[in-house]
């Protein structure tokens, strides 16, 4: 078959796909099912969103089912809020998990059972050691654990003292559930781990219907097992416990249990996804929220300006490996530059500005200069721009003593005004402080752009806003929340802040963005890209966000 008679495209698969295949082939599995299986105890950041995709990608690509799942098994820590932001997050992704929404606490009931099951196999005891004996007894990493001296109680006895837990005649802390493995494994995870605590705590969905709470490690796998999912994916750090995972399903016998499958987590540079540092900064208000657009949580990703198209470009060219590496920010950055270039409008700003008057235009004319809202996408159409005597433009395009290949605006030089006039710098004026605060020049009303004037021409070309029609704006701008040159961590273990990460700007925006119905991304003119906040924007006052700039430091590999 020739090049020019085919359209198949080979795509190489990862090796999770690889692993899918042959349990297909091998018909371990006839069908796929996948999960997200979050913690309702904080907002999700980018590092979920490469789960979920992998997850909700790969139920998509074998025409299985995926699930939507709280772990919701640490009522001290989980909040409805946490749920509701979870859920806004992974439909904003784009994943679908139709009705097939469950918690781990729906299960309570039946992982009980499952640990009377236990007991009565011999497979679990009741323990009374404290968590400082427990670790005493646990050993290290070269030296084997002791038994519990609790650990042959009696089949009858630990039924007896489980029941007990259950009904709340124990102190927190007091006695526990573990599993009866070997105190001399070599993976600590096997040394006779917990699996049921005491907590006296109300749930946010069973409310005080328990007092007797199973752990991550024996909840999990029985929610997978009863959810019939198949490939059970997660990232490397339990890559050790998947020994544990497999001993809980087969233990309570359950037919054709899932198999776990570890990937390498997603680490992006010079940002902070611990949600111990980011609740800290929420709560001494140094940042405004969870969804803080200087943060890398979901939501505020989607508050900073970033689409889903971008952030599943960027999962993408991270990629799927079984080693764990660091991706740079500038990569995130690249995607929703890529993204946004020719979809949306570009309207000017000027974030610095300083007043320009043209000494020679008339005093009340207006003129509406013919603008195309994005070069690289005509379909976008053209807008009108008001021009008139008094504008504003950006201090850093005029200098009073330019450098050498300086070619915007300075005292004697020509420039065009972008889409309107030549102008020639006559003057300027400057405050008590020796700051300039008033440009003077003269407009050759021969060279309007679009007349086809030919008779000379200049290097520069600035943006510009007209003073009359202006909107005056409020415009974040962000940096990294942590210092990239000194490390995200100081001495002391906090976190080393960068005092710049949040500069706010008083500007002057084209009017034009009003017409634009329902945008909400723009890029401004030279500036970068800009959305409004989502929750500080109002029409009597503008707050636009700096998505990202315009300059990228970061190359696609060829």
């Amino acid at each position: 078959m020739s090049i020019e008679n085919t359209e198949e495209v080979v795509k190489s698969k990862n090796f999770i796909e690889q692993i899918i295949d042959e349990d297909l082939e091998s018909g371990r599995f006839d069908h796929v099912v996948t999960r997200f299986p979050p913690e309702p105890n904080g907002y999700l950041h980018i590092g979920h969103a490469k789960s979920i995709l992998l997850n909700y990608g790969l139920a998509e690509e074998y025409n299985g089912k995926f699930n939507m799942r709280f772990d919701d098994t640490n009522p001290t820590k989980e909040k409805e809020e946490f749920v509701d932001s979870i859920l806004k997050d992974i439909e904003w992704l784009g994943a679908d998990w139709e009705d097939r929404m469950f918690f781990a606490s729906d299960y309570f009931d039946q992982m009980y059972e499952y640990a009377v099951k236990l007991i009565k196999k011999g497979k679990a005891f009741v323990c009374d050691l404290n968590a400082e004996e427990m670790r005493e007894y646990r050993g290290t990493l070269t030296e084997p654990g002791k038994n519990s001296p609790y650990r042959d109680r009696s089949v009858e006895e630990n039924l007896k003292l489980f029941e007990e837990m259950k009904e709340g005649k124990y102190a927190d802390g007091e006695k526990v559930l573990r599993a009866k493995i070997d105190m001399a494994s070599d993976n600590i995870n096997m040394r006779d781990p917990i699996i049921y605590r005491v907590a006296h705590i109300n749930h946010h969905r069973t409310g005080d219907k328990w007092c007797i709470y199973p752990m991550y490690d024996f909840a999990h796998p029985i929610e997978d097992a009863i959810e019939g999912v198949t490939h059970s994916i997660c990232t490397l750090e339990f890559e050790d416990h998947r020994p544990l995972y497999d001993w809980v399903v087969n233990e309570c016998e359950f037919e054709n249990p899932p198999k776990q499958i570890e990937f390498a987590k997603l680490y992006v540079t010079d940002v902070i996804t611990g949600k111990r540092y980011i609740k800290k900064l929420v709560e001494d208000e140094i940042v405004d929220g969870w969804d803080d657009p200087r943060l890398v949580s979901i939501a505020a990703l989607r508050r900073r300006g970033f689409t889903p198209e971008s952030i599943k470009k960027f999962i993408e060219l991270v990629g799927v490996s079984k080693s764990n590496s660091s991706v740079d920010y500038a990569m995130l950055e690249y995607c929703i530059r890529e993204d946004l270039k020719a979809k949306k409008p570009r309207i000017m700003g000027v974030l610095d500005p300083i007043k320009l008057i043209i000494d020679n235009y008339p005093e009340d004319q207006v003129e509406y200069m013919d603008v195309t809202n994005n070069v690289e996408n005509e379909e976008l159409g053209v807008r009108k721009a008001p021009f008139c005597k008094e504008l504003y433009i950006d201090r850093e395009d005029f200098m009073e003593e330019p450098p050498k290949k300086y070619f915007r605006l300075y005292p004697g030089n020509e420039v065009r005004l972008m889409n309107a006039y030549f102008v020639t710098c006559t003057d300027y004026k400057k405050d008590e402080n020796g700051n300039v605060v008033e440009i003077h020049c003269t407009y050759d009303p021969e060279t309007r752009s679009g007349s086809g004037f030919t008779g000379r021409k200049v290097k520069g070309t600035i943006h510009w806003v007209s003073a009359r029609h202006a909107i005056k704006s409020e415009v974040r701008l962000f940096e990294n929340l942590v210092d990239e040159e000194k490390g995200k961590l100081n001495e002391d273990g906090t976190l080393n802040l960068n005092p710049n990460s949040l500069v706010v700007r008083e500007a002057y925006i084209e009017p034009s963005f009003k017409d634009f119905e329902g945008e909400d991304k723009f890029q401004f003119v030279r500036q970068g890209y800009f959305c409004k906040d989502s929750k500080d924007y109002t029409d009597e006052k503008p707050v636009f966000n700096r998505i990202v700039s315009l300059k990228s430091s970061f190359k696609l590999p060829k």
